[in-house]
């Protein structure tokens, strides 16, 4: 059986995470993974649905997303996990969990986030309508040392991908990246 990882994709809302999680997933299937993509607004309804935004309640989620992400792994699937997961000491607990982990900060500023937000989220937070926002009134702790960073201000979520892939091989997860095919 093939080892299984986790590709740990964390970024303040709106950053590209779920699109980048999204392009990334067929891509490696293509290698003969089973893959699957926890993204935080889909799993939460299922494994938190009691939980709310508080500080608290984010980390409880977060401590059974990587729980489940490890138990996967462990059993040969490929994980990426898409989640705000703005504290850096749950992202450590799911580092040290987890033996394949591989963290991929998806940078991109709060101005950019705040004009993409197809949710309204931000909106709403600004508008006092929503609390806990993260960037607004909760805080987003970058990453110290992930092992890639994304720009998506300034990279497409193709060469995000392929600076994933390039990672994943130079981590000795996959072998040569197959060329993508651009469209």
């Amino acid at each position: 059986m093939r080892r299984g990882f986790v590709i740990w994709l964390t970024g303040l809302p709106s950053s590209g995470k779920t699109t980048i999680a999204r392009k990334l997933e067929p891509v490696l299937r293509t290698y003969g993974f089973p893959v699957e993509v926890l993204d935080g607004d889909e799993v939460r309804k299922w494994l938190s649905p009691e939980a709310g935004f508080s500080r608290e309640d984010r980390e409880r989620h977060l401590r059974r997303v990587a729980y489940v992400s490890h138990l996967l792994a462990r059993n040969g699937v490929v994980v990426i996990a898409s989640f705000v997961s703005p504290y850096r000491s749950v992202r450590r607990f799911a580092r040290e969990l987890i033996k394949d982990f591989v963290e991929v900060y998806v940078k991109c500023s709060l101005e950019t986030c705040i004009r993409r937000d197809p949710k309204g989220l931000y909106r709403r937070a600004l508008r006092g309508e929503i609390s806990d926002m993260t960037g607004i009134q909760d805080v987003y702790e970058e990453p110290e040392n992930p092992e890639v960073v994304l720009d998506t201000e300034a990279e497409s979520p193709d060469s995000c991908v392929e600076k994933i892939l390039e990672t994943l091989k130079n981590l000795g997860y996959i072998e040569e990246p197959p060329r993508m095919v651009r469209g």
